[in-house]
């Protein structure tokens, strides 16, 4: 026995919910806040075990003894074979993080007894599973939260150095005599290279504010005839978003035709992360044919849930992200729309879908159906957001 030990038992007379808790869900709380609580993998491997063990579901209600009392060669048998030392080990974890409790008998069996009504048993108590089910909940929601922001941070910081690299490569063309551009230009590729790997959230907010700084940088010396200007007119910093085969706007008829926009022929393959995976947040091909001034001046409602004025693709995209629950979009059918859309693109999807969000039932099935059509090329924002300006001229 130890402290950590002699606290746990101390706990152990904590009254049970009386409502019971469910020992499957229990243990998916824990397990994605076993870090908080010293687990690994493998220890939460050896406790489902156990948990299978217990015939009822539910810890707790109206039964109070939840002692199992399995021996060490039944338990290793449920994890596969796991050698006997090995799951010994990662039972004395489970009972030094306090999430399962020993009850020893006289000579250390783990056995069970009745004595008429009374029934006495002897092994692991399952009854923290129960009493700390709260607390296992407020451990996992931490960790949801904090992986939630983490990936919010990537898709901006990724949002970013895409419109770095678009200012840096109209500058260049709009002043040339200017020599600030090459170096915007090597920080968006540097920004790219690092997002290739797992990064640490500090170099997330590191990169965030190089890129904050040097896309103020930029905005300052184009600015304000090229892009403060939030109307309708297309300026040229604007069309340089659009990932088109010309310089002009006239791709939209076609669009509206239903025709899908045509593959560049010196086109670079998509980025691919550090898994091999075609990223869809460094893929350079899915930007909107639409200018942002237009979008902003068609869907006005969106400029009500950013933090400030959106000046940027990736500001437009956190506008989007945080409202799109509001929504009733899930997260699932926001991810399938980034990546068979790209990110800015899905993100005037949902900011069109607002300005009429009164006349559509469902929105995280329409947003679906368009994802679908978006992952066959057969559909652009464009034509809604056209419509709306026609809506609103009329």
């Amino acid at each position: 026995m130890d402290a950590v030990r002699l606290a746990h038992q101390s706990a152990s007379d904590t009254a049970l919910p009386p409502q019971g808790v469910n020992k499957w869900e229990s243990l998916r709380e824990l397990s994605v806040g076993r870090m908080q609580f010293g687990l690994s993998d493998r220890d939460m491997t050896v406790l489902q075990a156990l948990v299978s063990f217990y015939p009822a579901t539910v810890l707790g209600g109206n039964q109070t003894d939840l002692v199992v009392h399995p021996s060490n060669v039944a338990i290793c048998e449920r994890l596969n074979g796991m050698p006997g030392s090995t799951m010994r080990r990662h039972l004395s974890h489970l009972v030094d993080a306090g999430v399962i409790l020993r009850r020893d008998s006289p000579n250390g069996k783990r056995y069970a007894r009745r004595y008429g009504e009374e029934k006495i048993a002897f092994g692991f108590d399952l009854a923290p599973l129960a009493y700390r089910f709260a607390e296992f909940c407020a451990a996992a929601e931490a960790i949801r939260a904090a992986e939630d922001g983490y990936k919010r941070l990537r898709e901006t910081v990724s949002l970013m150095r895409r419109d770095l690299a678009g200012l840096a490569d109209f500058g260049a063309s709009a002043r040339p005599d200017l020599a600030l551009w090459d170096s915007l230009s090597d920080l968006a590729r540097l920004v790219a290279r690092d997002l290739r790997r797992k990064l640490t959230i500090d170099d997330l907010q590191q990169a965030e504010q190089a890129l904050s700084g040097a896309l103020d940088c930029a905005r300052a010396i184009l600015e304000p005839s090229e892009t403060t200007d939030m109307s309708t007119n297309e300026s040229l910093s604007e069309q340089h978003y659009q990932n088109s085969i010309s310089d002009s706007y006239d791709l939209e008829p076609s669009i509206e035709n239903g025709g899908a926009e045509p593959a560049h022929p010196d086109e670079q393959p998509p980025a691919l992360s550090s898994d091999g995976v075609s990223d869809p947040l460094t893929d350079d091909r899915k930007l909107p044919n639409i200018p942002l001034g237009l979008v902003l001046a068609a869907c006005t409602e969106i400029l009500g849930y950013a933090e400030g004025p959106i000046r940027h693709w990736h500001q437009l995209v956190r506008a989007a992200d945080t409202v799109r629950p509001m929504m009733g979009i899930s997260p699932s059918a926001w991810d399938d729309a980034k990546l068979a859309m790209g990110p800015e693109e899905a993100a005037v999807v949902v900011a069109a879908m607002l300005e009429n969000f009164a006349s559509i039932r469902s929105a995280g099935g329409y947003l679906r159906s368009l994802t679908d059509k978006a992952a066959t090329g057969a559909f652009s924002c464009g034509p809604m957001v056209m419509a709306l300006m026609r809506k609103t001229a009329a």
